[in-house]
């Protein structure tokens, strides 16, 4: 199902800076105050990934692309960049379902993403657990 939302020109432009020039670590996107386009609502070049999480609301939904960098079995370093629909439970049903049903016109627009990351509590997008899912994306 789709909300006939569609993103805006400059979330695909910063989602090519970050792929491209690696100038940026993440980029969060939110839905206009009128809900009829998907905004960018912050970048960063933060390699923090606390940092990051700490930008997730826990009232509120966000999607956001993340140059997620860890190391490989072997040892080699890596980076990944994973895809986050940030939906928590004690967001308003109305902006969740509006969250759920725009979410593709952003996810399809953006072209290389190696992971995507569905979180609903801080423990679905813990460290731990997008490392996890990054790697099991990676085989």
């Amino acid at each position: 199902m789709s909300s006939g939302v569609a993103a805006a020109p400059e979330c695909l432009e910063k989602f090519a800076q970050l792929k491209m020039s690696k100038s940026l670590k993440y980029i969060l996107f939110k839905l206009n105050d009128r809900r009829t386009e998907i905004v960018i609502d912050k970048t960063s070049g933060n390699p923090d990934y606390e940092e990051f999480l700490e930008n997730l609301p826990s009232d509120g939904c966000k999607w956001a692309v993340y140059d997620f960098s860890y190391t490989s079995d072997d040892g080699s370093p890596r980076n990944k960049l994973c895809f986050f629909s940030w939906s928590p439970d004690n967001a308003p049903i109305r902006a969740k379902m509006v969250h759920a049903s725009s979410k593709d016109a952003l996810r399809r627009s953006l072209d290389g993403i190696g992971a995507e990351i569905q979180g609903t509590d801080p423990t679905e997008v813990a460290y731990e657990t997008v490392l996890e899912k990054v790697k099991r994306f990676s085989r």
